[in-house]
């Protein structure tokens, strides 16, 4: 039982899984917002793009 106890206690292979999930965490939140923000903007430009031709077109 000690040397069981004595190996989970060596062992990293639980902390690295949590260090990735944390880092794919982090990169997901990230994107989301970048996504997000960079989807209004896209939005306003080819609003804007509308108006003109539409202020073009008779």
């Amino acid at each position: 039982m000690k040397r069981l106890l004595a190996m989970f206690v060596k062992s990293d292979e639980g902390a690295t899984a949590v260090e990735y999930a944390l880092l794919v965490g982090l990169i997901a939140v990230v994107l989301i917002v970048g996504v997000g923000l960079f989807g209004t903007n896209l939005n306003t430009f080819f609003n804007s793009i509308a108006t003109w031709v539409q202020g073009i077109m008779p």
